[in-house]
C-alpha cells in the first residue's frame, strides 16, 4: 500500500520510513511530482495539517498524509509550537531557533515542554486526525549531533540522553511523531487495508 506523504522535508521522511511497517510505503511530494510549496499559516498543528493534506489530496485525487509538529515549552506557555520551525525567523534555521529557545529560558528552572505531532490522513476523502506527544525537559546546552530541529536540546522522560544523542531506533521508542504514526496504521488495520 503507498500513500503520498505531503513533504519534501527528508528528516522527517527517513524517519517516518525507518518505523513503517513493510506494507506501508510512502512517496514524497518530489517522488509523486508535486513541486509546490503549501503554505502553514494557520495558529493549530491541527489546521496546518489539515491544509497540507487537503491541497495534495485535491491535487491528485488519492490518499495521501501530512503531519505539522511543535516543540511547547511550559515556561514560554507553549512557545514556540506551531511557530517551531520558523521561531528565530523565516530560514528555518535550527541552530537560531534553538539559540533563541535556550537565550528566552536562560536562568529559567521550569524546563518541561513537549513535542507534539499532528496527522492528517485524507482517506477516500475523509480526514481522519491522529496525535503524539513526548514529554520532557530542554538542556541548557547542545548535547549530540544526530536527529534535527530542536532534537540535541530536547531529553524525552525516562532517558537521559537528547533525542540529538539517539540513533533512529532508539528515537523511536519515545518518539511523537511514532506515536502518531502508530494511530495512523491501527487505523488502516482497522479498515482491512492490512494484509
Amino acid at each position: 500500500m503507498q500513500l503520498i506523504f505531503a513533504t519534501n522535508n527528508q528528516h522527517k521522511v527517513e524517519e517516518i520510513r525507518s518505523v513503517l511497517p513493510p506494507f506501508l510505503q510512502i512517496m514524497t511530494l518530489q517522488e509523486a511530482g508535486i513541486n509546490i510549496d503549501i503554505p502553514e499559516p494557520f495558529e493549530t498543528l491541527e489546521e496546518n495539517a489539515i491544509e497540507k493534506a487537503s491541497v495534495i489530496f485535491n491535487l491528485k485525487k488519492t490518499s495521501c498524509f501530512s503531519e505539522d509538529t511543535g516543540l511547547e515549552v511550559s515556561a514560554l506557555n507553549g512557545e514556540p509550537g506551531v511557530h517551531s520551525a520558523r521561531f528565530a525567523g523565516e530560514e528555518r534555521s535550527s541552530q537560531k531557533n534553538i539559540e533563541k529557545l535556550l537565550a528566552k529560558l536562560e536562568n529559567n528552572t521550569n524546563r518541561k515542554a513537549q513535542f507534539k505531532t499532528v496527522i492528517c490522513l485524507m482517506w477516500e476523502g475523509q480526514q481522519h486526525l491522529f496525535d503524539g506527544i513526548c514529554t520532557g525537559t530542554i538542556t541548557s546546552e547542545i548535547r549530540g549531533k544526530d536527529g534535527f530541529g530542536y532534537d540535541p536540546i530536547f531529553v524525552p522522560d525516562g532517558s537521559d540522553k537528547t533525542f540529538g544523542q539517539m540513533d533512529m531506533a532508539e528515537k523511536s521508542r519515545y518518539s511523537h511523531r511514532k506515536k502518531a504514526l502508530d494511530k495512523l496504521v491501527a487505523f488502516l488495520n482497522n479498515k482491512g487495508q492490512i494484509q
